[in-house]
């Protein structure tokens, strides 16, 4: 992760420096060599994944591609607050430090779990949901597409919700690899704390439209953007809404900047037509290829 970008780049070295005196790890090590079960901490993992973003978005802006709007998903919504301007590269790195900080607190003090639910349609996850009856124990996390949702809360009642589903001869589960039950209750004690850290630093108008994972819009007034991703800690993120905002405002390029290729898909599977053009820049030649095609198609 962010491999080529330790080799020479001061920009991105000091964001990376920056989260380590934060969160006191040499994040540099941690990122590189593992273990992967310490680097899995949101502690850690946020802030690294806000410099790796930030330090690719920053080669792409350097490549002249600029972008009509931002969003990004569950963390991701972070670094696009730097994208748009709202608040500094800097600053997205050490909310996202202070925000993965305040989840690790809570996540300890429960025995949470993910599960992404596949080939599922969301009304009979919720109809499996409201038969439970236990909206304190687990949710509705992520609605990222058609078929492919998330849910989270206590590991007893995602595996009971499991085994309804598996009853019911409908679609599977898959344990996420994560060390809370993020977007859930559980994170109530987090929400709290980060709402009155988060009050101090300043957030301006975007520069750059952004779309906002709790409400599925666009939104320009700071206070309801730090509001929003406040709230998006115990709130589902509402990815597909977003995917419907964009492809409804006819969006027919996408860059997805950051490790993986995960939200790539999520495009795809929201309907969006296979026109689409769909980069990933996870990697210093993804840039290249995306920026010498985009300049060509200019």
């Amino acid at each position: 992760m962010g491999g080529d970008l330790f080799k020479d780049d001061a920009f991105f070295r000091s964001l990376v420096a920056l989260g380590s005196d934060l969160t006191h790890e040499d994040l540099e090590k941690l990122c590189l060599r593992g273990p992967e079960k310490r680097l899995r901490l949101a502690q850690f993992l946020q802030p690294l994944l806000a410099s790796v973003s930030l330090g690719y978005l920053r080669r792409v802006l350097q490549r002249g591609i600029m972008p009509d709007a931002v969003l990004g998903h569950s963390l991701g919504e972070i670094t696009s607050l730097a994208a748009s301007g709202v608040v500094t590269a800097e600053e997205a790195v050490t909310i996202a430090a202070k925000r993965g900080e305040f989840m690790d607190e809570a996540a300890a003090r429960c025995n949470g779990c993910m599960i992404a639910v596949l080939f599922t349609p969301l009304d009979k996850v919720n109809e499996i949901l409201a038969s439970m009856n236990r909206p304190a124990d687990i949710v509705l996390a992520n609605d990222n597409a058609p078929n492919q949702i998330v849910v989270s809360g206590d590991c007893a009642a995602t595996e009971e919700f499991s085994h309804l589903l598996r009853a019911q001869g409908i679609g599977r589960t898959k344990s996420i690899l994560v060390s809370g039950p993020w977007h859930s209750p559980f994170m109530a004690s987090a929400r709290d704390k980060f709402k009155e850290w988060v009050a101090s630093v300043p957030f301006k108008a975007p520069r750059v439209p952004i779309l906002l994972n709790s409400s599925g819009a666009f939104e320009e007034d700071p206070a309801v953007i730090k509001d929003l991703i406040t709230q998006q800690l115990v709130k589902p993120v509402y990815w597909r809404a977003c995917m419907e905002t964009l492809r409804n405002r006819n969006a027919d390029v996408f860059l997805e900047i950051g490790p993986q290729r995960i939200l790539s898909g999520l495009v795809r599977v929201n309907g969006f037509p296979k026109t689409t053009t769909v980069y990933n820049i996870n990697n210093l030649t993804g840039l290249d290829r995306a920026a010498g095609e985009l300049a060509h198609g200019s």
